[in-house]
């Protein structure tokens, strides 16, 4: 996997929910990786390091997507369809 700070079908905006948030530029279809968005290192106080992407994201009693482990790091996968402008959510 290549590592990109973001998707291009993401960016960030200013969140009703906190701060700044993700929010789809684009349709994106349920299953879809986002990338990487944290990496783990036991050397750090949660034991991984955040990307733009793990950073920037809001979490919600409602998420669109999740964060799935993938050995050395975690990536996002969307849960369902998210629309154009919705944010970004984990649990």
């Amino acid at each position: 996997m290549t590592y990109k700070p973001l998707p291009t079908f993401v960016t960030i905006k200013f969140s009703d929910i906190d701060g700044l948030g993700l929010f789809a530029t684009k349709v994106i279809p349920e299953l879809t990786e986002f990338g990487i968005s944290h990496v783990k290192d036991e050397s750090f106080p949660d034991g991984v390091i955040r990307t733009p992407l793990g950073g920037f994201i809001n979490h919600s009693e409602f998420p669109n997507v999740e964060r799935v482990d993938a050995g050395e790091y975690y990536i996002i996968k969307s849960l369902r369809y998210i629309a154009i402008n919705e944010e970004i959510t984990l649990k």
